[in-house]
């Protein structure tokens, strides 16, 4: 679950995901989105500074990274410990720790994110207004991956929909025709 060792000539962390914009190298998802809005975006996908909009694109922006993704990424390794080849009589174990963790922190926390998420989204079509911002690109993600192993479903339908938009979208279309088959880990 390791980036790959050529990533380290790129960045050296070997972080991933990474651009490489002329002589600037930018890694972690929210800078880069940031960067690439602020170079290339011509004032697309921000809101208005010193707007309610702004603050809220702000919240998800980082929210997305910072508070969406850990129990996603909790909820991958503790599946992969629970079902990893291993003794038999450590698997009992292993199985035993990794429920605990998942079912008395990871899920209700979860749970707790995709409700307020659900709810955010009452209030306006996209999570920082009524149009789409680099905080939905990045809100995009982390509801993809709750969709694929966290839970996401139907019962949450603004979320659903949310992801529709953005799979509807011309530019998700052709980013996914570029860029190939889109995979989870």
């Amino acid at each position: 679950m390791l980036a790959p060792p050529a990533l380290l000539a790129v960045h050296p962390l070997g972080k991933s995901p990474v651009i490489t914009d002329s002589d600037t190298t930018v890694a972690e998802t929210g800078a880069i989105v940031e960067y690439i809005l602020a170079q290339h975006g011509g004032g697309r996908l921000l809101p208005a500074p010193d707007t309610p909009e702004a603050l809220r694109y702000r919240y998800w922006l980082h929210f997305a990274e910072g508070s969406a993704m850990p129990p996603l990424l909790l909820t991958l390794i503790f599946d992969r410990i629970a079902n990893a080849p291993m003794p038999f009589f450590i698997k009992p174990i292993a199985r035993g720790i990794s429920s605990k963790v998942m079912n008395l922190m990871v899920r209700p926390n979860l749970k707790r994110q995709l409700d307020f998420m659900e709810s955010e989204l009452g209030r306006s079509p996209w999570f920082a207004g009524s149009g789409l911002t680099g905080a939905d690109i990045m809100m995009s993600f982390p509801l993809e991956a709750a969709a694929q192993r966290a839970g996401l479903d139907a019962s949450r339908p603004r979320l659903m929909d949310f992801l529709k938009r953005v799979h509807a979208r011309p530019a998700y279309q052709r980013a996914l025709k570029r860029g190939g088959p889109y995979a989870f880990a």
